[in-house]
């Protein structure tokens, strides 16, 4: 054969260099990788086969084998799958296939457990071989492929691998794994036999071992032959071969759940919960859906993929099947397996399809009962909030047949709380309404900090009334569409006609309207020393604390975060026309109000630049802002 050696992408090679060292806490964990992708080769093929019978003739039955040899010091795991041409095996070997890897190399930390952690979010299963291996020889030949079309590759893991053509009679693949002298307990078949047993059982298709078994002499045998017994080398079948979702739930062990979930999704880490059903009726079908328990790089990429595993009457039809599940669930991983589909079934005719849209509707709501009952455990649910919370956040608006299933689930920070946990339910927020209380209060701000020390909330924290604090950026976009919750509307405590209703008294109420009267001298001189700055200047009833507030004028069509979001995307926004609210009780108003009409604008300014400042956390023109102080402070 002739080969070519070529260098392996930038990124691979980082990763080998991780490998080698070792990164991996539980070295076996190659065997399950390898394995995971004869399994997937052969999926493949099967689905293929459905249409082009020729693709199997020679050779229908599909099985893993698993060959160690001693004498070579070498592992093969071998499959009659699909198979690799020659670019293929260029491409896919020396290329880690998904997109992101420099995320990945962005997010290690050093840590050697907590990196081993990331490595499975970035479809690098392959290079897991590394881990045992001081080089890895593959020979594969594509299904589609002639005998002269074999295909040789191999690499060291030290920057470069050769590949080339070789003749090939059988299709499938042949991963040999030439072992690290350190690693030579992976030929011990007792080993392989329970790692197979521990991460493979749940595999489909026959995993075989080739081992050694003994001939039982013959009834007339000799005694010499009865004391040593024949031997002979045989492939036998190590694990259950039953898909595992074809199973009685009853009968799946918790460990067999959390193995599946990691050959499903590539994923290293256990699941937070799963929910595995069958339903027979109108539609048949078999799910088994997880939660996985940290947040994939990619989860706010626009291309990201997601779906879940679609198999028809167990034979596997396509990867990531976004047409089951809405993409506000798109951190779900799983599979549906039903036979009410046919089995060409394509992608275009699945968005078409009346049993996709029941499906989707059910496996919907077995995806929100499932976090229903993860809510019960607040630990668990509160690493998923903080996973996920923004993901689950989009649902209200994309899906208003579950809008307020939903809106149960989220979670927030709040003024109840001592600090910015996010673990305030609307359910626990109107439990706890104070008496006549008829709204849920919330507020927008750019984070924990800016919200809770807001002067917006000056009144209502006096009054003891609990203000959800919103400081996520997907909150601005999810309160403008979402206008209450079991009959109790939201109200922003920015609003410039807030009223608390029945919260105040008949004295609170008569008391502010005679504030505004009495104050009436003060509140025009303020419009006249501000001008056009300000359409309206009046004495707040929020302020308790802070010298003066603004609000919008009829309301505030983009608060402070959504308006940095706009702009950040290069849209011209109209200017806002502001409403000064003062605190004629606070010193620096009563200050300002001592000064003569020269000086007076000026200390208005002040005042309702800081309110500005409070609102928005910045200033068009803040060096402007920063002399007035000085000089004011220097009694310029």
């Amino acid at each position: 054969m002739t080969t070519q050696t070529h260098g392996f992408q930038t990124e691979v090679t980082k990763l080998l260099d991780l490998l080698a060292n070792s990164l991996y806490s539980n070295k076996e964990v190659f065997l399950r990788e390898l394995i995971s992708n004869a399994s997937d080769a052969i999926d493949k093929l099967h689905f293929l086969s459905l249409t082009d019978p020729e693709l199997i003739k020679d050779d229908p039955v599909f099985k893993i084998r698993i060959r160690p040899d001693k004498e070579t010091q070498t592992l093969t795991i071998s499959d009659n799958g699909l198979g690799l041409t020659l670019d293929e095996a260029n491409t896919h070997l020396g290329t880690i296939a998904k997109s992101g890897t420099q995320e990945f190399f962005k997010n290690l930390s050093g840590d050697a457990a907590r990196d081993s952690q990331l490595i499975g979010q970035f479809g690098v299963g392959f290079y897991s071989a590394f881990i045992v291996a001081d080089k890895v020889t593959v020979i594969s030949r594509s299904a589609k492929a002639s005998p002269e079309e074999g295909v040789r590759w191999s690499s060291e893991g030290n920057g470069t691998f050769e590949s080339g053509f070789m003749p090939r009679n059988q299709r499938g693949t042949d991963v040999i794994l030439h072992l690290k002298d350190s690693e030579t307990k992976y030929l011990d078949e007792w080993v392989l036999r329970e790692a197979i047993t521990k991460y493979s059982d749940h595999i489909s298709v026959p995993v075989e071992l080739y081992v050694e078994k003994t001939i039982e002499p013959a009834e007339d045998a000799t005694d010499e032959e009865k004391k040593n017994p024949k031997k002979e080398w045989v492939f036998e079948q190590i694990n259950d071969a039953k898909a595992l979702w074809t199973r009685n739930p009853k009968e799946v062990t918790e460990d067999e759940y959390k193995e599946f979930y990691k050959h499903l999704s590539n994923d290293y880490q256990d699941p937070l919960i799963w929910a595995h059903n069958k339903v027979e009726g109108e539609i048949e079908y078999t799910s088994l859906l997880y939660v996985p328990s940290h947040a994939p790089w990619d989860l706010f990429a626009a291309d990201n993929k997601h779906g879940l595993k679609l198999f028809v009457q167990r034979v596997f039809i396509m990867d990531e099947a976004e047409q089951f599940l809405p993409r506000y669930l798109r951190f779900v991983k799983g599979l549906v397996d039903t036979n009410a589909l046919p089995l060409n079934v394509s992608r275009e005719l699945l968005q078409e399809s009346a049993v996709t849209s029941k499906l989707k509707k059910a496996l919907t709501k077995r995806v929100l009962n499932m976090l229903e009952k993860l809510s019960a455990d607040k630990d668990k649910y509160q690493e998923f909030i903080k996973n996920f919370g923004q993901v689950l956040k989009e649902g209200p608006v994309e899906d208003y047949a579950n809008r307020e299933s939903v809106l149960s689930l989220l979670r927030f920070a709040s003024t109840r709380n001592q600090g910015p946990e996010t673990n305030v339910s609307l359910d626990d927020y109107i439990a706890s309404m104070k008496e006549k209380q008829d709204k849920i209060y919330y507020l927008t701000a750019s984070n924990y900090e800016a919200a809770i020390s807001s002067p917006y909330l000056e009144a209502l924290k006096k009054k003891g009334i609990e203000v959800l604090l919103l400081t996520e950026r997907v909150d601005e976009w999810l309160m403008n569409q979402v206008f209450e919750y079991k009959e109790k509307r939201f109200v922003s405590v920015t609003s410039p006609d807030l009223e608390l209703g029945d919260l105040e008294d008949e004295k609170e109420k008569e008391a502010q309207k005679e504030a505004q009267e009495g104050h009436k001298d003060l509140t025009e001189r303020f419009k006249t020393a501000l001008g056009s700055l300000v359409k309206e200047v009046r004495v707040s009833t929020r302020l308790v604390d802070s010298p003066a507030c603004v609000v919008a004028d009829n309301g505030r069509m983009f608060t402070p975060e959504l308006k940095k979001i706009f702009e950040a995307t290069g849209q011209k926004l109209p200017e806002e026309t502001w409403i000064l609210e003062i605190n004629p009780n606070h010193e620096l108003v009563k200050k300002a109000q001592s000064f003569d009409d020269a000086t007076f604008p000026r200390w208005a300014q002040l005042i309702f630049n800081q309110a500005l400042l409070a609102d928005a956390g910045t200033l068009k023109d803040p060096q402007a802002y920063v002399k007035l102080v000085n000089d004011l402070l220097l009694g310029k």
